[in-house]
């Protein structure tokens, strides 16, 4: 029995061939080009685009013709060329509409001058249309072609040719659109992890107290990415104080200035007020200034510091076995407090020691800002303990941190402050951070319990857990016996459900061990009496910041972001600079640790777990095609009426 395509008249020849009327359509639209473009006036374009325009008519006639006497499957694909030679050809009308041609023909404005925002839009539209109507009519054509003499044509196949041709014209339009935006808007995205530091909280307060001007002057060539993030960061921090007066320079440009700053080549940055002045050398290459880059915020911070506010000095307690920037002896394995110490450098501290050949067992110093006393495992001499004690009371600063391990409680020093030390180790049997996998971790307190005490505003805004090695704890004494005009604010507590440990099992013992929120940290103020008739002369009042734990200002702790700003906080307040305390930004790689169990995990799962997953996933989605493919009575798609695969012969 005949089929359809069997009776279907023979395709149409000639002229009206469907390459043939494409390329009319191609030749019009060349013409119309090379009128409107290469001429673009006189009789030469009017010849040129008349010409062509009359060419892409007559194609569209044609066209329309093989559309009326095609049959059969032949007809949808005449169809689906039409469809892209209108597309193509209304491209053109908008072109014309939108040009001087328009208003020559009909006497009327301009369309960009009668309607500006509508002559836009017709603009950017007219190419897109056109693209699409092109690259889908190549498209259908060529899939078309290969199929001129076979006895029967597979419309499934022009239909995806024409899909592709306008799903490939969209994706230009819009790579063309996206990177015409990009150009206008002229903005950069670094889409690299690195990425320049931003004024921290900390350095924007410290510039809002600037009551006289400092200026910051960089020095790099025009064109340096280097410069562009300095003046970036600068800037910014510049929004917060008029006194921050930011200028960029090159120094073989302003040899003057750069003179006068002591600048001897690009690449530094000054930071100046009056006649003091300090510099920062970045380089030139983005690739080696990108480690200076992560830590800007914390090295500007530094030297503006240093510019605007005098030097001070820390003393810090020796000759009790104290805590020192190297071991003392062989026998003492506690960790060290050189980060300490240079932490205290960058905040434009001045740090010396101070024992009894420094005359503490008299006094202490007159230039002593604040004093370190930093797990001593000796007790004071009564003379000492007394030392501090008026150094509080005239309106000095200290800071204690003691370690339970060593059994002392420094009563004489302690007790005439209004607190008791307890050198009672606690432990918590959930929360603690994990570091020899054995019981005596549970004595390594995490707590992110802070009072509203300026001593830890930072920690106490961010809500960051510090880590306390084997705390002890504090008490405050009755109100009754505590010193005249002295305030204790408990600033840290450890967890609800931590406990001393008595008898040092690291397991929790009812009913002798009780389970509460022990206090770990205490601030202490102290009004200070001046004499009736006496001119006031420095602080007005005592500060005492007490820590149950020396090790978590130690090295290894202040690996920890929050136990850094449990010595930086504590520090300001002590300084009278909580006006200044907050975040110092840094965008340094912090490492990922995990424990041996989780390396196991994450080793078997990249190994074992995610490919097999992947495995798994293609196994179904082909098992599914292959399924769908395999039913009975499916029709192809494209397949002819009454062929092998149609509903028909079905």
């Amino acid at each position: 029995m005949a089929t359809t395509n069997e009776r279907e008249a023979p395709p149409v020849s000639g002229l009206a061939g469907s390459g043939a009327v494409s390329a009319l359509l191609a030749v019009g639209m060349v013409l119309v080009y090379c009128g409107e473009r290469v001429w673009g006036a006189g009789s030469w374009r009017t010849g040129l685009s008349g010409l062509g325009a009359g060419l892409v008519v007559v194609a569209q006639a044609l066209r329309s013709l093989r559309v009326l006497r095609a049959q059969g499957d032949r007809r949808w694909i005449e169809r689906r060329a039409l469809d892209g030679m209108m597309l193509a050809a209304g491209a053109l009308f908008l072109y014309f509409l939108q040009s001087d041609v328009f208003a020559f023909a009909f006497g009327g404005k301009l369309m960009v001058a009668a309607w500006p925002k509508l002559a836009v839009a017709v603009q950017v539209l007219w190419p897109a249309m056109w693209l699409c109507g092109a690259l889908a009519l190549v498209q259908v054509e060529l899939s078309y072609a290969s199929m001129a003499r076979a006895p029967q044509v597979e419309t499934g196949r022009v239909r995806e040719a024409f899909l592709s041709g306008l799903g490939l014209a969209a994706a230009l339009v819009f790579a063309i659109s996206l990177a015409y935006v990009a150009a206008e808007r002229d903005k950069r995205v670094d889409l690299a992890y690195f990425r320049t530091t931003r004024p921290g909280e900390a350095t924007r307060k410290l510039v809002r107290t600037f009551d006289q001007p400092v200026a910051a002057t960089y020095f790099f060539p025009a064109g340096s990415d280097v410069r562009e993030e300095v003046r970036g960061y600068l800037e910014d921090l510049a929004r917060e104080s008029p006194n921050l007066q930011v200028q960029g320079l090159d120094q073989a440009v302003d040899p003057a200035k750069a003179k006068e700053l002591g600048v001897t080549a690009n690449g530094i940055i000054v930071f100046s007020k009056g006649g003091r002045r300090e510099q920062m050398q970045l380089g030139l290459e983005l690739e080696a200034a990108k480690n200076q880059l992560k830590n800007l915020d914390k090295d500007v911070q530094k030297r503006l510091l240093q510019v605007a506010r005098p030097g001070r000095t820390i003393y810090i307690t020796t000759g009790h076995g104290e805590r020192a920037a190297d071991a003392t002896s062989d026998t003492d394995k506690r960790a060290t407090i050189k980060d300490l110490r240079v932490g205290l450098a960058d905040l434009n501290y001045t740090v010396r020691d101070l024992g009894l050949a420094e005359g503490l067992g008299a006094d202490v110093p007159g230039d002593a800002g604040v004093v370190l006393l930093l797990g001593p495992q000796k007790p004071l001499l009564p003379e000492e303990s007394a030392s501090l004690v008026r150094f509080v009371d005239r309106g000095g600063r200290l800071m204690v941190a003691l370690d339970p391990e060593a059994g002392l409680d420094f009563k004489d020093l302690l007790g005439p402050l209004g607190v008791v030390f307890h050198p009672q180790p606690l432990a918590n049997a959930d929360k603690y951070a994990k570091r020899l996998n054995q019981a005596i971790d549970h004595t390594n307190l995490v707590t992110n319990s802070y009072s509203s005490s300026p001593s830890v505003q930072t920690l106490g805004k961010l809500r960051a857990p510090v880590i306390l090695v084997g705390t002890g704890w504090i008490e405050e004494v009755p109100f009754k016996d505590r010193p005249k005009g002295t305030s204790v604010d408990l600033a840290i507590h450890a967890l609800p459900d931590s406990w001393a440990d008595l008898d040092g099992n690291f397991t929790f013992d009812a009913p002798k061990e009780a389970r509460r929120a022990y206090d770990v940290a205490a601030a202490i103020t102290r009004k200070r009496e001046v004499p009736a008739g006496a001119a006031p002369a420095g602080n007005d009042e005592g500060r005492v910041f007490v820590l149950g734990d020396s090790e978590a200002i130690s090295d290894g702790a202040l690996m920890a972001v929050a136990n850094r700003y449990l010595l930086v906080d504590p520090v300001r307040w002590l300084s009278g600079d909580d006006a200044i305390a907050g975040e110092t930004s840094s965008e340094v790689d912090q490492p990922i640790a995990h424990t041996k169990s989780q390396d196991v995990v994450w080793f078997y799962g990249s190994i074992f777990v995610a490919p097999l997953g992947v495995l798994a996933i293609g196994w179904f989605a082909t098992r599914g095609g292959r399924r769908k493919r395999a039913r009975p009575g499916a029709a192809r798609p494209g397949a002819e009426p009454g062929t092998p695969g149609s509903k028909e012969a079905a």
